[in-house]
């Protein structure tokens, strides 16, 4: 049985998805891995070509994200509330994708304010 992969769990679509969000840096670690990073701070990662988006996501999507078949507490991120989705998962590209984004928008929330101004990421006035 041949698994078709949506493009957000292959690298160049993962790393097109990934770029397109706001004040993202893209680079390679660990075996090879993509790693997104917004301010210096991991948001998102895919785990080899073609592999499992690991994100970061709520307690509350924690809890019910890893009781489906296919998404598992993602190793040494686990404990940060991160999720390991594989092409298994009964989630569609569009729901791995909007998990990514609200990756993004969760880390980029605890940068500090002065940082995510420099970045563009906080608009609001001083």
């Amino acid at each position: 049985m041949s698994l078709t992969y949506p493009p957000i769990m292959r690298r160049e679509g993962f790393e097109t998805f990934v770029s397109a969000l706001p004040a993202v840096t893209l680079v390679r670690q660990w075996r090879d891995d993509s790693v997104a990073k917004v301010g210096g701070k991991i948001f998102a990662l895919l785990d080899r070509d073609p592999g499992e988006v690991w994100c970061k996501v709520s307690d509350m999507s924690f809890d019910l994200l890893t009781e489906l078949p296919g998404i598992r507490p993602a190793p040494y991120f686990a404990r940060a509330g991160w999720v390991a989705i594989s092409v298994d998962a009964p989630l569609g590209a569009e729901d791995v994708e909007a998990y990514v984004v609200e990756a993004h928008r969760l880390v980029a929330a605890k940068l500090s304010k002065k940082l995510r101004q420099q970045l563009g990421l906080d608009l609001s006035p001083l």
